[in-house]
């Protein structure tokens, strides 16, 4: 027996359920529920960051700020009066991890900053290439984690809520507001 054949033997040997599934959290909003499917061995600092803010309870009753359709919605950081919720230390870019910012995945929103995503993210609209590492004007990108594995349509609905001034954003804010009531971490099914 060579290598190769104990190498699909012992996978093979694995029962089941035993390997470690991706992480999924489920973000209700005042628009339905986003099942999200986080990727830790692709974006594990961000992985960890964003369940961590979902643990302290810090995305519940944040809003969409900013929704441009055909683009992306962002939310996350600010409350209903459009108060920016405070944050721990910023993060570092994972963006050149081979996830790409296609139609459903969630990305770190950050400054001009390549190393400044903290709580805010945004769920792509469409296939965003310019925001990837390999295309991006200042080399780092924009950091995918994870993708919407169910309630896309409450993402394309959220995507085609009139905007207009809110708070201290001039254009981009929802007429109507887009609420996160809870983001929490889904059970293990057994």
């Amino acid at each position: 027996m060579n290598l190769k054949h104990l190498f699909i033997l012992s996978a093979a040997a694995v029962a089941p359920g035993a390997l470690a599934a991706d992480p999924q959290v489920d973000v209700k909003t005042s628009a339905g529920t986003i099942r999200l499917e986080l990727y830790p061995a692709k974006a594990p600092k961000t992985v960890e960051n964003f369940l961590q803010y979902v643990r302290d309870g810090h995305y519940t009753g944040t809003v969409f700020h900013r929704v441009i359709d055909g683009f992306m919605i962002q939310g996350g950081g600010f409350d209903k009066s459009y108060n920016q919720k405070p944050t721990r230390k910023p993060i570092e870019n994972e963006a050149k991890n081979g996830l790409k910012n296609d139609l459903g995945t969630i990305a770190m929103a950050r400054t001009n900053a390549p190393h400044s995503a903290s709580a805010q993210f945004f769920i792509n609209l469409k296939a965003n290439d310019f925001l990837n590492a390999a295309a991006a004007q200042d080399g780092w990108g924009y950091t995918v984690f994870g993708k919407v594995v169910s309630g896309m349509d409450v993402v394309m609905k959220i995507s085609k809520t009139p905007t207009g001034p809110g708070g201290p954003f001039p254009t981009d804010a929802p007429r109507e507001m887009v609420v996160i009531e809870s983001a929490t971490l889904v059970a293990d099914k057994k």
